[in-house]
């Protein structure tokens, strides 16, 4: 239906990009695609690392408090519930160096030791238990061989002794390179295991002997692998959300703005072919005039051989008249208000205008008016849109065809689509891609203003503008309106 051809071209608006003059177009979704992926990432990193290492810690913390926690109230236990004074402390007890020259009962103080040493061999999932006195010995130990073993350079121990009672702990993944020389274990762990340190004071508050305890805590373990594994799940989808959420926050207001550029190139497009219109047409409309008048003036005086050239000059004034009324009336402002219309009649006025041209070109019109909702538009606005795609269309069929006109409504949607068909040779990709660009066409003769006009009418109108067309299979036009409220 509509022939196209141009010598205008238009540079294609990438829809997240934007270019300045002697650079490359800025892509913004794609900066954006990969930046705040590695921001996203390294923060969701960092977090789940914080996350994992105060969880861990705390486990480990908690688990050391009620370790020695365990330790002190055994050994509190024993001294108040024996017949021994209530001077000692079981730091004197274990050490029996500390008791040199003092007369208590050797079986009492025995027992009440035997019973401390006892409850500290069976700490549940101790690895080892080393007690080491003041002078950094071990004077007792689950592993009888490394009793009367002197520590050396064991800077945890030597805090634990100047800690006035605060206990420590550190824990320890199984390598050579974790290895100590009193770390004889009787039963080596797996994979994980902890060392604590556990002060007991003498009355004075000074430490008199540290609980050394290696522990391989298997529900701590667990409940730090679940721990872990729950930081790592909630951190990954947390950070996935974010990104997509934000991606898709981004995306759109790059297709907001590139449609916004788009709309403005337009615009500018519109602006430039409207002064350039109005100048043109302006310039054109006098002259015209006088050459018509002077062509009618040769015509009554001059004879039959010279008649044919002179009804040409009119002609052709005619037809360069109908031009400048085009350009004038594309580039006027429509500021025309949309109100309820009822289509048909309208679609009725516009065949009855090209009934000649219809019969002329032997061209059959299928169109069965039933009655349609009323839609939003302005009735000589939407006469001008008819006009001009039904002419486009009978010029698309000089040696006949079907105009077809049908009309769908959705009124859930609250559309209605008016498609008018024509068996033309229809057109080409290329074709189709710049049909509605301002000043293409392929019609010898024609301006290429007539469909661009057409998309804002109907823009105007609230609606849209679509075409399809294949090669020698004809072109469709669909013209999709609002429905008026009530209708």
């Amino acid at each position: 239906m509509i022939n196209v051809t141009s010598h205008w071209t238009e540079s294609k608006i990438e829809p997240d990009s934007v270019a300045t003059p002697g650079s490359r177009p800025f892509n913004l979704l794609r900066w954006y695609s990969w930046l705040s992926l590695i921001l996203i990432s390294a923060v969701a990193l960092v977090l789940g690392a914080v996350s994992a290492h105060f969880v861990v810690n705390e486990s480990i913390e908690r688990d050391l408090m009620l370790s020695a926690q365990f330790v002190r109230a055994v050994a509190e236990a024993e001294i108040r519930h024996s017949v021994l004074p209530e001077t000692l402390t079981m730091g004197d007890l274990v050490d029996l160096r500390r008791l040199t020259g003092s007369d208590l009962p050797l079986d009492v103080v025995n027992d009440v030791r035997d019973e401390f040493l006892d409850h500290i061999t069976h700490l549940p999932d101790a690895l080892l238990a080393n007690i080491y006195a003041a002078d950094r010995s071990v004077i007792w130990s689950t592993n009888p061989d490394l009793i009367g073993h002197q520590s050396e350079a064991n800077g945890s121990l030597d805090e634990a002794f100047s800690s006035k009672g605060r206990v420590g702990s550190t824990y320890f993944h199984v390598s050579a390179e974790n290895h100590h020389e009193e770390q004889q274990f009787i039963r080596h762990p797996r994979t994980f295991f902890i060392e604590n340190y556990i002060p007991l004071l003498d009355l004075n508050g000074d430490v008199a002997i540290v609980v050394e305890i290696y522990k391989e805590p298997n529900d701590l373990v667990a409940r730090i692998k679940r721990g872990m594994w729950l930081i790592a799940s909630t951190t990954i989808i947390g950070a996935a959300t974010l990104y997509l959420g934000l991606f898709w926050i981004v995306r759109r207001a790059s297709l907001v703005l590139a449609y916004q550029q788009q709309k403005l190139v337009e615009n500018e497009t519109y602006v430039a072919m409207g002064e350039m219109s109005s100048a043109i047409a302006h310039s054109l409309r006098n002259p015209l005039a006088t050459i018509r008048s002077s062509a009618e003036l040769a015509l009554e005086l001059d004879q039959e051989p010279a008649k044919k050239n002179i009804n040409d000059i009119i002609s052709q004034v005619d037809r360069m008249s109908a031009w400048v009324r085009e350009l004038l009336q594309t580039s006027r402002p429509m500021s025309s208000r949309v109100r309820p219309v009822e289509l048909v009649p309208v679609i009725e006025e516009a065949l009855s205008a090209c009934q000649l041209q219809l019969q002329t070109f032997r061209i059959d019109v299928d169109f069965v008016p039933q009655d349609q909702p009323l839609v939003l538009a302005h009735r000589v606005l939407l006469s001008q849109v008819l006009n001009s795609v039904l002419s486009n269309a009978i010029e698309a069929m000089p040696h006949g065809g079907v105009l077809q006109l049908k009309m769908d409504t959705d009124t859930a949607a609250g559309k209605l689509v008016l498609s008018i068909s024509d068996t033309g040779n229809g057109m080409s990709h290329q074709q189709r891609t710049m049909a509605f660009k301002p000043f293409f066409t392929t019609k010898q003769g024609g301006l290429g203003v007539g469909l661009v006009t057409v998309k804002r009418i109907m823009e105007r109108f609230g609606g849209k503008v679509s075409l399809s067309s294949y090669e020698q299979r004809g072109t469709t036009i669909n013209l999709e309106f609002s429905l008026a409220q009530g209708s």
